[in-house]
């Protein structure tokens, strides 16, 4: 069966290394909430909103071992008034036999604000 797992974070500052360092961060909490391996994912796709330009997300994981082969993809985010700024959105699908309602979705920093209704307390 493929599911998504979807994710988000923000960071503080449109800078390489700090769109690098939160994408893994999320990245990794969602594998490991999910136990998934490099093999049993289908794709990544990450948005941006447009205030991010610094690097591309998709970057940080093709820098991961094992990732290598992932294919991942980068695009902007919608520019809707008084939304979310300074965030990374994250929708990885996965091969899993996993029910829905079992896929653990990963929001770091202020991007909890997306799914509150997601959010384990």
């Amino acid at each position: 069966m493929i599911r998504g797992i979807r994710g988000a974070t923000t960071v503080k500052q449109n800078t390489e290394e700090e769109i690098t360092l939160e994408t893994r961060k999320v990245v990794r909490s969602m594998v490991e909430a999910n136990s998934v391996k490099p093999e049993d994912v289908s794709h990544i796709f990450f948005s941006t909103t447009s205030d991010l330009n610094a690097s591309f997300p998709a970057k940080a994981i093709r820098e991961i071992k094992g990732w290598t082969f992932v294919p991942v993809m980068c695009m902007q985010e919608i520019d809707v008034p008084n939304s979310l700024n300074m965030c990374i959105r994250v929708m990885m699908v996965i091969n899993t036999t996993e029910q829905q309602k079992e896929i653990e979705h990963i929001f770091h920093n202020e991007a909890v604000k997306l799914r509150p209704d997601l959010i384990e307390e």
